[in-house]
């Protein structure tokens, strides 16, 4: 197998930057530092041609700093100034809960329309368009009907937070949350979630029994098996769920015990203490090594690669080291709030959504749900050959992220003229 033909690792924003050709010219980048209603810290990079644009156009990714993301020189193409934002805590998954991080991107939206821009467009990449999806539906709700606790019950105080609204959406290979990605890929043969070497062999997916094939490295899954695996996907799931639960419940029990003056020593500890756990092999969808299932341009693999045996049980993976709190609010497919199923419903705005066809990430269906979900009298769904980053599936072909970001250029032309 040549280089170019093996899947590149395109988790996160890996492959996502630009190529510096596209921005040999004069521009100007202005790096921002805001305060967030919160009393946080969000840092923001503002590229522009001119210093005259009316409309910009708003990047931003729940985990990653994309500030050389591929679609800048796109965005600026287009006559629309381009804003760049990192989340509080870059690459932090432990500590990502998305009601918390809505005050980020708040801090963004009120600082852009303080520069006085007349539209803002939110491009939603990858998991930016779970992030950016739940902002607009709680920017739309009334304040009183917020949000008002995390899923691990923390008071979110978004019915005190100014959520300025927003005028169009670009939606780049966005899949269905954080939470609904992880439930797709989580390993439902774990045994014991404190021993991930445990394996229930009815459900391990990269055993020869069940039609994986170690030397090929590919898989040719039966339907009832796929189906006895998507149940027991669900139900890990709701077994993590209860144990975080179970875990911010003894904290509470202790702190109301501490509070009334009747903790003991052990009490005081467990009311004090921050709980993290790991979750094990989160990297085993069966369409990443079946691709007869779901089929499209993609090829054998996942995001964070080729071998399963290196990134289902590897160090590296979603949503592997969490808080109770971050997992029920971020990675769980069952209580996160930042499902696009719970918040696309909102999007009356504008909306362009483009699909890579050779996606790893985010499969044909996924994605057809999402844009049949969007109620947008306005919407668009284009299609382009490239990975999950529109990097070329091929070293013949043109890649796709050169496509679609002339896609975007006419679209924000058009849209927003």
């Amino acid at each position: 197998m040549s280089e170019q033909d093996k899947p590149q690792v395109t988790a996160g924003m890996r492959g996502a930057s630009w190529d510096a050709r596209l921005m040999d010219r004069p521009y100007q980048m202005v790096p921002y530092a805001l305060g967030t209603a919160d009393g946080q810290r969000t840092l923001g990079f503002l590229f522009s041609l001119t210093g005259k644009e009316k409309t910009v156009v708003s990047l931003m990714h729940p985990r990653e700093m994309a500030i050389t993301h591929y679609l800048v020189p796109f965005v600026l193409d287009a006559g629309c100034a381009c804003w760049v934002q990192g989340p509080r805590s870059i690459g932090n998954d432990l500590r990502l809960e998305h009601e918390i991080a809505l005050f980020d991107v708040a801090a963004g939206m009120t600082h852009l329309r303080d520069l006085g821009y007349e539209k803002i467009v939110l491009l939603g990449n990858s998991g930016g368009a779970g992030l950016y999806t739940f902002y607009n539906q709680q920017s739309l709700t009334p304040r009183e009907m917020r949000i008002a606790r995390t899923p691990g019950g923390r008071p979110t105080n978004l019915g005190e937070l100014h959520m300025p609204e927003v005028d169009a959406f670009i939606l780049v290979s966005p899949h269905p949350g954080q939470g609904k990605l992880l439930m797709s890929g989580i390993d439902p043969s774990v045994a014991d979630e404190d021993d991930p070497m445990q394996t229930d062999p009815r459900l391990d997916p990269f055993s020869k029994a069940n039609g994986f094939d170690v030397e090929s490295g590919k898989g040719r899954y039966a339907p009832d098996f796929i189906e006895r695996y998507r149940a027991a996907q669900t139900e890990r799931v709701a077994r993590i769920d209860a144990s975080a639960r179970a875990m911010l419940r003894a904290k509470q029990e202790a702190r109301q015990k501490v509070k009334a003056g009747a903790g003991t020593d052990s009490d005081r500890r467990l009311a004090a203490h921050a709980p993290i756990f790991e979750v094990w092999r989160t990297d085993a969808d069966l369409r990443s090594w079946d691709i007869s299932l779901d089929p499209s341009d993609r090829k054998t693999g996942s995001l964070w690669g080729k071998d399963p045996f290196v990134s289902n049980w590897g160090s590296v993976g979603f949503g592997r080291v969490v808080t109770p709190e971050s997992w029920l609010s971020t990675w769980s497919g069952l209580s996160s709030n930042a499902a696009l199923d719970k918040t696309i419903g909102t999007l009356h705005q504008p909306t362009l959504l483009l699909e890579y066809t050779g996606d790893q990430c985010t499969f044909p269906a996924d994605i057809q749900a999402i844009y049949d979900q969007i109620p947008a009298a306005h919407k668009q769904h284009i299609r382009v050959r490239g990975n999950h980053h529109g990097m070329a599936l091929s070293r013949e072909e043109e890649p796709g992220q050169r496509i679609a970001g002339r896609h975007i250029v006419e679209w924000l032309r058009e849209s927003m003229a």
